[in-house]
């Protein structure tokens, strides 16, 4: 029977549903040696006020939010059978999933930071906050309070600030594809809308994505509500990807420089191509050609909020404007694949395989006038919410992005997350003429870390505290 779709806000985390565009944010992983001082560390946390998702009148200084894995469940003194009803992906250490999302070669879990992905992991805590003071200050005061007399070893933070005009690394703005959600308030309607962030319906309509696609507990697009291992434990919960990936600034600039070269556009076109949209955010669909030339900056975005209502079909079926195997196409194909000369509307495709993304840059911009900032590791500390991680993200990543078959691309992977195994090329289609092949070279974006972890309801967390899951 579904759950009807009223959610009371105040049992979510915050951080699942709401962005805050808060700038700052700190991300600490906790090992606990016993089940007590798990248990006292996660009270702590509670006590020092785990933020809901009920929208505050005016954006919050700080917000606080921790997940749990599989082995902090287990800590925590979760029965065995409550943990064995857990999927499997979440239940498998997350080195076991690596090789099929392509962390391969440089990205293999073999090079991952110590401990990643093994289960040492227990818990992580996130802290927002609206000025990098304020974020030190949070660093320090939680550290401090998670400390347990030796037993919870805190490891090395891991600080995220956003850049300026909300680029990433590679310049390109950044945050403005979030799924609209069913029964959700928007909290911000400049960045977040039913059209564009929904689901194709018909021929131009759009809908909101079902709530049980994030939030478990409710209706997902299917009907299904999903409520392993015990509804009580999971409804009002998300389960959690954290992946630090580092990406190598230098090497794309310099593969864009190769890629003109090779095809004879504008530079700022193949970095359009490559991404399906220009620097600023607005997409190839609607903006397919500019009066641009190689020197043209375009790293700054014009708008707050990237454009967002647009579909691919039917008048870029082709790929014309935005190649298929163009990032933003890949992750969300939005109302069409193609197959052969078939069309098929994948509305509802798409809607099985959205995420959540709370995603930040770490480490500081390449200043071309400081030659030492190159060697400097800088990247992307990627986190997304959802109901179903190997649906979901793992979808994403091992179906779309490091295969091409769904966009009769054979071994063409996305061109910002190739691996060793790519064929090297991406195929630039253009209008009246044979396409364009690019060089999409290997490990542009290497992988630091992985963790698959929950983040339970508010109410699930004060009894994970209390020791009545046992």
């Amino acid at each position: 029977m579904a759950a009807t779709c009223a959610i009371d806000l105040s049992d979510v985390q915050g951080g699942i549903l709401h962005g805050y565009r808060l700038e700052h944010a700190v991300h600490l992983s906790l090992h606990a040696g016993t089940t007590e001082a798990a248990r006292r560390c996660l009270a702590r946390l509670l006590d020092e006020g785990v933020t809901n998702a009920l929208r505050p009148d005016s954006r919050p200084s700080s917000t606080l939010n921790v997940a749990i894995t599989y082995a902090g469940f287990r800590m925590l003194g979760l029965s065995p059978v409550l943990l064995d009803r857990f999927p499997l992906v979440f239940r498998q250490e997350a080195r076991a999933r690596a090789p099929s999302l392509g962390d391969v070669g440089v990205s293999d879990p073999q090079n991952w930071e110590a401990h990643s992905g093994t289960g040492h992991v227990q818990m992580t805590v996130t802290a927002y906050a609206d000025s990098a003071a304020l974020l030190d200050e949070r660093t320090t005061s939680l550290r401090d309070l998670l400390t347990d007399g030796g037993e919870v070893e805190v490891l090395p933070a891991q600080q995220t600030h956003a850049l300026p005009q909300m680029v990433e690394h590679f310049g390109f703005a950044d945050g403005g594809s979030q799924p609209c959600v069913e029964g959700v308030p928007v909290s911000d309607p400049t960045r977040s809308t039913v059209a564009g962030g929904g689901i194709p319906v018909g021929r131009s309509g759009w809908s909101p994505v079902k709530l049980g696609e994030f939030i478990l507990g409710y209706a997902d697009e299917d009907g299904h509500v999903a409520e392993d291992p015990t509804s009580i434990l999971v409804r009002n919960g998300s389960y959690v990807v954290h992946r630090k990936l580092a990406q190598d600034v230098v090497a794309f600039e310099a593969s864009l420089d190769r890629a003109a070269a090779e095809s004879g556009l504008p530079r700022e076109l193949v970095a359009a191509k490559v991404i399906g949209r220009w620097r600023d955010g607005v997409p190839l669909v609607l903006s397919p050609s500019r009066s641009i030339d190689d020197d043209t900056d375009l790293s700054k975005a014009k708008e707050p909020t990237p454009a967002n209502d647009f579909r691919y079909l039917p008048h870029d079926r082709d790929g014309f404007a935005c190649p298929h195997g163009a990032h933003i196409r890949r992750v969300n194909p939005r109302d069409a694949i193609v197959f052969g000369d078939r069309v098929h509307d994948t509305g509802r495709l798409t809607a099985r395989h959205r995420i959540i993304r709370r995603g930040m840059p770490f480490g500081a911009p390449i200043d071309d006038a400081v030659s030492s900032e190159k060697d400097q590791e800088r990247g992307l500390m990627f986190i997304c919410y959802n109901a179903d991680i190997e649906r979901q993200f793992e979808t994403i990543q091992r179906a779309w992005c490091t295969d091409g078959d769904a966009f009769y691309l054979g071994e063409d992977q996305d061109f910002l997350l190739a691996n060793e195994r790519s064929s090297g090329k991406m195929t630039i289609p253009v209008r009246g003429a044979p396409p364009k092949f690019i060089t999409a070279p290997a490990d542009l974006v290497v992988t630091r870390s992985m963790e698959y972890l929950f983040a339970p309801s508010i109410r699930a967390l004060h009894r994970l505290a209390a020791g009545r899951f046992s």
